[in-house]
C-alpha cells in the first residue's frame, strides 16, 4: 500500500470555487481542488499555501482548518494499481494576489473559478465535493461522510 499526506485549498468567492485542471498519469483529466502532496519535513499549512502559488499562480493565506479526510483506494481502482490510502487536510484560503495562470511544466493544465451550482456537472475528485462539503458546514469534528467514487466523481 502506498501512502500520501496532501494538503488542499477550498477557496470560495462570490458564489464560485477554485478548481484545478488536473491531468493524472493515466491522462484522464478531471477537476480537483488546488493542493498537492506535503514534502518531507514541510508542515500541511504552508504545503497548501506552496501548492495554490505553484498551481494557479495566487498568494493565498489560509483563514482555518476545514478538516480531515482519510480515504483508502483499492488496487483496481488507484492509478499505479497498488492499494493507496491519501489523508488530505482542507484548509479555507483566500487569495491576496498574483495572477490566475496555467502550472509551469506541471500536472495543472488550467485553473478556473466555477460557480458552485456548475461543479455537479463536471468530471472531477471526491476531493472537491469533500472540500467544498467541509466548507459549508464547518462540522464540529472536521469530518463528512464519505464521498463514493463513480461517473463524474472519481478517486
Amino acid at each position: 500500500m502506498s501512502f500520501r499526506l496532501a494538503a488542499y485549498a477550498v477557496c470560495i468567492a462570490d458564489e464560485r470555487v477554485l478548481l484545478a485542471h488536473y491531468v493524472p498519469p493515466t491522462g484522464d483529466p478531471q477537476w480537483t481542488l488546488p493542493g498537492g502532496k506535503v514534502e518531507h519535513a514541510e508542515d500541511p499549512f504552508d504545503a497548501v499555501i506552496r501548492e495554490v502559488a505553484e498551481e494557479t499562480g495566487y498568494d493565498a493565506v489560509v483563514e482555518r482548518l476545514l478538516g480531515v479526510d482519510s480515504r483508502v483506494i483499492p488496487a483496481a481502482e488507484a492509478w499505479l494499481g497498488n492499494e493507496h490510502q491519501n489523508v488530505g487536510v482542507f484548509y479555507r484560503v483566500r487569495i491576496t494576489g498574483g495572477t490566475l495562470r496555467p502550472e509551469p511544466n506541471g500536472a495543472t493544465a488550467e485553473s478556473v473559478w466555477t460557480p458552485i451550482t456548475d461543479v455537479a456537472r463536471l468530471r472531477r475528485s471526491a476531493l472537491v465535493d469533500v472540500g467544498l462539503a467541509l466548507a459549508q458546514t464547518l462540522p464540529v469534528t472536521g469530518h463528512v461522510a464519505s464521498v463514493p467514487a463513480g461517473g463524474l466523481i472519481q478517486h
